[in-house]
This record gives structure tokens, C-alpha cells and sequence, in this order.
């Protein structure tokens, strides 16, 4: 199964929850992408000891997830992204939608 997730929250166990399903549906062979946007692009910086993101992103794109970050979100936190957080476009959250067959918000 395709799955997309929709992450547009900055609230650290609320990231953490999203990125652990995804590395669940990664382990069941689903093909996993996460599309971060809004508060969402802020997630490595909410990243604690207590919600460790930035383990759950590493695991996640380590294991062949991929994700994508909205530029203009990016932009307008004057953000230049990162490997956990690497610029994209509408375009990629559109062909994420049309092309998952389930799609989770976050």
C-alpha cells in the first residue's frame, strides 16, 4: 500500500506519533512519504529526549521513506531546509495525495 502522511503540526508528540506510524507502515512493506507543511516544517527544532524526532526521521528515511517540506513554509521561517527537511513544492504534496492510496493528517 501507498500511504502519505500530512504533518502540519509543531507539536513534539504529535510529530513523534506521525513519524512512528510511518516507520510502522514501513515495516509492514507500505511505501511511505511524509509531506510537512506549516507548523510542520518547524519539527526538528521541537525534537526532544522525551519525543526524539530526529530518531524517528533518521529511522524513517534510512528504512526508504522519503519526505518533502514546503518551501514557501520554509521561506517564510527563513529556513533553507535541511536532509530531515528538504525543500519541495505543491506539486509533490499533489502527486503524494493522487498517488497514495490512504493519506493521514497530522
Amino acid at each position: 500500500m501507498k500511504t502519505g502522511l500530512i504533518i502540519s503540526s509543531n507539536d513534539a508528540e504529535t510529530v513523534w506519533s506521525a513519524f512512528r506510524f510511518a516507520n510502522f507502515a514501513l515495516n509492514n512493506k507500505d511505501t511511505v512519504s511524509v509531506f510537512l507543511i506549516g507548523k510542520g516544517v518547524e519539527y526538528e527544532g521541537v525534537s526532544s529526549e522525551q519525543f526524539n524526532i530526529i530518531e524517528q526521521a533518521e529511522k524513517f528515511l534510512n528504512s526508504g521513506g522519503k519526505i518533502f517540506a514546503c518551501g514557501t513554509c520554509l521561506k517564510q521561517r527563513n529556513s533553507s531546509g535541511s536532509n530531515l527537511c528538504p525543500i519541495s513544492t505543491m506539486k509533490d504534496m499533489y502527486r503524494i495525495v493522487a498517488e497514495s492510496d490512504k493519506i493521514l493528517t497530522f
